[in-house]
């Protein structure tokens, strides 16, 4: 018997935080990850032991680099399978606070970001039957009024408007396509708010969450054990948001 080829996935912002979690998560697996990121520093360098060299210095929010990291990820590995999009500047603050510009930043970076990659990708994923698993935010699917956040959050539902309708256009494809809804997940790079340890005992299960339980949940969806599983949006919030 031939044996199955080796799945290749792209973690975009997957050099820190909730990114890397799922980049090691997939590579535990055995599946060969390609990380792409806009930072730098000596961590570059580990990341590059780490995963082979599979590392793709990348602004995401630029549409020529996204035709680069395909050339790259094509070129090295012949096909792609996973598509994780862990994507998503933050802003907290009401409504009132945020400018014009910080909105117009906060829907290029969680929009058009995915909306670059999905359309670079698409054809690699139809040809594997691949998934795409894109990230959002706990109670994005209830479109609720927001005291904090709000600017966010918005990008964020208009991300999930793309996830459903990419899900539904490429269901024909054998393409999957889903969001993951982080809650308060502390980690080295997150928000000052995320840390606040009241806010935390406000969560139904009196505590926060952790990146290897983000990073199980992107795992399952870009496995066969969720194979007829698209267009959803899966809350890892301990039941924050409900």
């Amino acid at each position: 018997m031939t044996p199955e080829p080796r799945r290749v996935a792209l973690v975009t912002g997957g050099a820190r935080g909730l990114g890397l979690a799922c980049a090691r998560r997939l590579a535990s697996e055995g599946v060969s990850v390609h990380i792409a990121f806009r930072s730098s520093g000596p961590h570059v360098d580990e990341l590059r032991r780490e995963f082979g060299g599979r590392v793709h210095p990348a602004d995401v929010e630029r549409e020529g680099d996204w035709a680069r990291l395909v050339s790259e990820v094509l070129g090295s590995e012949g096909r792609l399978d996973h598509f994780v999009h862990c994507v998503g500047e933050y802003e907290h603050g009401p409504l009132s606070d945020v400018a014009a510009t910080t909105l117009q930043r906060l829907f290029e970076n969680n929009v058009l970001s995915a909306h670059f990659g999905f359309a670079a990708l698409r054809p690699a994923l139809r040809a594997s039957r691949g998934t795409a698993v894109l990230f959002g935010c706990a109670g994005v699917d209830t479109a609720r009024a927001r005291r904090d956040a709000a600017a966010y959050v918005a990008a964020k539902t208009a991300l999930l408007v793309l996830a459903r309708s990419w899900a539904q256009e490429e269901a024909e494809h054998g393409v999957r396509v889903n969001m993951v809804a982080p809650g308060l997940v502390p980690h080295e790079h997150a928000s000052e708010d995320t840390l606040d340890e009241s806010i935390w005992r406000r969560i139904p299960f009196g505590r926060p969450g952790e990146p290897r339980e983000v990073a199980e949940v992107v795992a399952w969806l870009s496995s066969s054990a969720s194979s007829y599983v698209t267009g959803a949006v899966v809350p890892v919030a301990g039941g924050w948001m409900l």
